[in-house]
């Protein structure tokens, strides 16, 4: 039988832990100023934006260790973007050392707050028994958390239980039209998966 692989669809991050803020401002320009003053002040949506300059190299010379030092200092503020940000670079240990029970928490966190894409790997890593205990019902519950906001990743995966009846009652049904939604939405593991079971999209 498949198994689900971990998706994770947005940037993933190299990042550090231990990085400073840099004080000298002539090397900040265009957007990264814009935010630089408000984000030294403590704001977190400043401190998010600005962790994305430094991570795409947009005003600042590209610094993993800057943004996962501005990701660092918002997400510890509750910015669930800079959670979710976090969760990524601890699954991938790009800049810090891997660490799925740090993934965890952060994607927990970020899950909590309704962002999709940590509601869909929160339920991965309890598909998988990634820095969890496996549990499928849990999988599935993340997943429909996500599903229901129109993740198509999340569709597809919760789409996959219901046919196999994993962590749920087994429900073909169910099943494709989960698919379908996600096939719909340009998803190709969706797609793949109804071609497989023999149904279009």
């Amino acid at each position: 039988m498949k198994q689900i692989s971990l998706i994770f669809t947005l940037l993933i991050l190299a990042l550090s832990v231990n990085a400073q803020e840099t004080t000298n401002t002539e090397e900040i320009t265009g957007e990264a100023l814009l935010y630089y003053q408000d984000a030294v002040n403590g704001d977190a949506n400043a401190q998010c934006n600005l962790g994305d300059c430094y991570y795409k190299g947009q005003g600042v010379t590209r610094d993993y260790n800057q943004a996962v030092h501005w990701y660092r200092k918002a997400a510890e503020q509750g910015h669930a973007t800079a959670q979710r940000n976090l969760g990524f670079s601890y699954h991938q240990g790009q800049g810090v050392t891997q660490d799925y029970t740090q993934a965890v928490y952060w994607f927990l966190k970020a899950a909590e707050q309704g962002i999709t894409e940590a509601q869909c790997n929160f339920g991965a890593y309890y598909y998988n028994g990634v820095g969890v205990t496996q549990d499928y019902t849990q999988a599935v519950y993340w997943w429909r958390k996500a599903a229901e906001q129109g993740n198509d990743m999340a569709q597809n995966n919760l789409g996959f239980c219901y046919y196999h009846g994993q962590g749920v009652t087994q429900d073909k049904t169910k099943g494709i039209e989960l698919l379908r939604k996600a096939a719909r939405q340009g998803n190709k593991l969706a797609q793949d998966n109804l071609r497989e079971f023999g149904y279009d999209w």
